[in-house]
């Protein structure tokens, strides 16, 4: 990337601060303690996408231009995944962690950062073929508007259905995920029966609260986003939002070993990033 597009001076520090702080009050968005590495690469991203020369610049766009903003939301945002996206952590899932659901009447689960909604489908179709989704309701939150709508949908292009369908033998399959989904004029709609059980929320992660008791938190390849102040208090709502000796999965690089809530939660998997709550 060039430096045209990407500014290094130090000032770009000062004014990406400042533009954080103004989505903040202006949109009540708080990226303020995303990773800077990360975000830098975003909002130069977006300046480029914008035609602006500076953040100043940018900012002044977004603030006046409501217009603009959910378009700078989707570069703020990662909106990457991908149906059983590493299919040994479902697979562990299937193993390790639904006998012990099994023994609960009814289950709820928690996807934080669901993006367009695969993972939360992946697991509506995991506890269908463990004979658990009639039981359960699967809560599948994010911040970005237009990502929830997709997600709601629960339409995909039909080329990615090969990687999904790869991915979904791999995790330990009972069934072909072609049992769960209509295809037809390019596309791939997932069965009204999966998306019942599936509520779609606006819920932020540096800002919101608690909204629900779980017993299964999954929010893999998010925290990598957040600074450790955010990760920290990330941390804490889990804490607070799991059951008696929950279930929490996070991304293969990702870990709660510097966290000061690293003794909250004791790790599960050895292959896989799934730790189970301890204390009250």
């Amino acid at each position: 990337m060039s430096d045209a597009i990407y500014p290094t001076p130090a000032s770009f520090d000062i004014e990406l601060r400042l533009f954080l702080e103004a989505i903040y009050l202006k949109y009540e968005y708080d990226f303020r303690h995303y990773a800077r590495s990360s975000l830098k690469r975003r909002v130069a991203a977006a300046m480029a996408r914008f035609g602006c020369g500076t953040v100043t610049a940018l900012q002044e766009r977004v603030l006046h231009d409501a217009q603009a903003f959910p378009i700078l939301l989707d570069f703020l945002t990662v909106q990457v995944s991908e149906m059983f996206r590493d299919p040994s952590y479902f697979r562990a899932l299937r193993e390790d962690v639904l006998p012990v659901l099994r023994t609960y009447p009814s289950l709820r689960l928690w996807v934080a950062g669901c993006s367009y909604g695969e993972e939360a489908y992946s697991l509506a179709v995991l506890l269908r073929e463990e004979g658990l989704l009639d039981r359960t309701r699967i809560y599948a939150t994010d911040i970005n508007p237009a990502a929830l709508r997709g997600a709601e949908s629960g339409v995909y292009d039909i080329a990615r259905l090969p990687a999904f369908t790869e991915n979904h033998r791999l995790s330990g399959a009972r069934s072909s995920l072609s049992d769960h989904y209509t295809a037809g004029y390019g596309r791939a709609v997932l069965d009204a029966s999966l998306r019942e059980h599936v509520v779609f929320s606006d819920h932020s992660l540096a800002t919101d609260a608690v909204f629900a008791e779980v017993q299964l938190i999954s929010c893999r390849n998010v925290l990598i986003y957040f600074d450790r102040e955010l990760q920290d208090r990330a941390l804490g709502l889990f804490h607070e939002a799991l059951s008696h000796r929950g279930f929490l999965g996070l991304g293969a690089k990702e870990t709660i070993r510097f966290s000061s809530r690293a003794a909250d939660f004791k790790q599960l998997s050895t292959r896989e990033r799934i730790f189970r709550k301890v204390g009250p």
